[in-house]
């Protein structure tokens, strides 16, 4: 079945991407309204975080996102047979040059973001940067060996390399044992594990526990933090721009570096809420 399914997007993305989106607005359609897909799940994150808002503004916002949602499957699959000078037209990043400053003095850096706006398109930040010293986007594997590997193949595209988040951290020691510089990109919105909880903040109006592993990181290995906060312009294009969180990381407070990426989140996603993936069960834990 997967290979069936492969074929076919391998074939319908040879299609130009604005021929595409009549597709993302077919499959909008029977997302939202026919298999809705975990609505609920959506629902009560829209209402629990924006509390002030009519019932009506709510759905508005619902079919927003359910809509950009489908357009950022089909962005992503697009990624197939989009090639390098498509890329740099549709991801702009704003201020690269402050990133590559870093690997002039001699220092890797980490790179927070979120699944806000086409954050698979931000793997595209390996065009700028030395083939010797690329981006290693961390990810988490997924349960299906053939989605799992789908997936690994788009994010290389664009001379990007990856890394299991379980092995991460060897793979950091490695490198600074051989003296090479290298991007890690973080997502860092998701809900972490139980019992790794190591503090709480106020987050969308929720008691919310962030993931700490990339300030553990960036406090072992002194190297610089940014926000990467993306911006869809228009359909099908985007601005990356780097904000820096740390540069110095062990002389910060504990907590401080996670925190300033949650306040920086939430300032992107107040902006234009409709852009952050809603479908994800972020609250799985309260704080009794």
């Amino acid at each position: 079945m997967f290979h069936i399914l492969y074929a076919f997007v391998w074939l319908i993305t040879w299609l130009p991407l604005g021929v595409l989106y009549v597709f993302s607005d077919f499959i909008y359609y029977l997302v939202y309204y026919l298999i809705r897909y975990r609505r609920i799940v959506v629902r009560q994150n829209l209402e629990n975080s924006f509390p002030l808002k009519s019932k009506q503004e709510l759905r508005k916002l619902e079919r927003q996102f359910y809509h950009f949602f489908c357009d950022v499957f089909i962005e992503t699959i697009y990624e197939m047979h989009m090639s390098h000078d498509e890329m740099r037209k549709r991801m702009n990043f704003v201020n690269a040059d402050l990133i590559l400053e870093q690997y002039a003095k001699g220092k890797s850096c980490l790179l927070m973001t979120a699944h806000y706006a086409n954050w698979e398109w931000a793997c595209a930040l390996s065009m700028w940067l030395p083939k010797d010293k690329p981006l290693y986007g961390i990810y988490k594997q997924l349960s299906n060996p053939n989605f799992d590997g789908l997936m690994c193949q788009l994010r290389m595209t664009y001379n990007g390399e990856n890394i299991e988040k379980d092995l991460l951290l060897r793979k950091m020691v490695e490198l600074r044992k051989q003296d090479q510089l290298a991007m890690f990109g973080m997502i860092s919105d998701q809900s972490p594990p139980g019992h790794s909880i190591h503090y709480w903040t106020k987050f969308l109006n929720q008691e919310t526990a962030p993931l700490s592993g990339t300030e553990l990181l960036a406090r072992k290995f002194d190297y610089p933090v940014f926000y990467s906060e993306i911006k869809r312009v228009k359909r099908g294009y985007y601005n990356c721009e780097f904000i820096p969180i740390s540069m110095e990381p062990k002389l910060s407070s504990e907590n401080e570096i996670t925190e300033t990426y949650m306040r920086l989140l939430e300032k992107s996603i107040l902006e234009a809420p409709q852009y952050w993936l809603w479908t994800h069960k972020r609250w799985k834990h309260n704080r009794s």
